[in-house]
């Protein structure tokens, strides 16, 4: 069962950021269903923030899902080389996303195995936002995608308590100045699928 629309709906990104945790992402494609345990988000927002596609109220082609209705999917593709993806939050107009950075794998590890043969264990096939788009399925094409229809959502699985959860700044977004070292990537503590200790 999808998390509700009103998840994905409140002002608060960088509270839904760590509560993304323990949640079972779900991706259904022809050759089978994959899902992985959320291990590791980051919170982007928006207009304020300059690590933010929407910096500025920056508004484009390929940021345009970000200004829609909350609970939609954010793929976009990086370094010429890797999607990465997110979700919307917040109220429709204020473009804030939260990055899937790693997820544990739960079903369809074999069919992920076989998208990302290079990965030799198991905890480096989803261990980061390009590994987890490949191993799962996710490409240009979910982007825009509902969150509550089939063929990817996020639904409750674990509930993980906050002394577990840890917190830093985000990773690859030093252009952003101060907003870099904002405490806005979460983990959960010692799990093997986070990107980065």
């Amino acid at each position: 069962m999808p998390l509700p629309r009103k998840f994905y709906a409140r002002e608060n990104t960088a509270k839904i950021v760590r509560e993304l945790l323990g949640k079972l992402l779900v991706v259904s494609s022809p050759e089978g269903c994959v899902s992985g345990m959320i291990v590791e988000t980051e919170a982007y927002l928006g207009a304020i923030d300059r690590a933010a596609h929407s910096f500025g109220g920056r508004r484009t082609k390929r940021n345009e899902v970000m200004y829609g209705e909350p609970g939609f999917a954010y793929v976009f593709f990086v370094y010429g080389m890797y999607n990465q993806f997110n979700c919307v939050t917040g109220a429709a107009g204020t473009p804030h996303a939260i990055l899937i950075r790693g997820v544990e794998p739960v079903d369809g590890v074999e069919l992920m195995q076989e998208r990302r043969p290079k990965a030799k264990r198991l905890t480096d096939l989803t261990s980061g936002p390009g590994k987890l788009c490949i191993a799962m399925g996710i490409d240009r094409s979910l982007n825009g995608e509902d969150l509550l229809g089939e063929k990817v959502f996020i639904e409750k699985y674990r509930k993980i308590t906050a002394e577990n959860i840890a917190c830093g700044k985000r990773i690859g977004v030093d252009y952003a100045g101060e907003d870099a070292d904002l405490p806005l990537r979460f983990w959960i503590a010692g799990n093997a699928f986070v990107s980065r200790k």
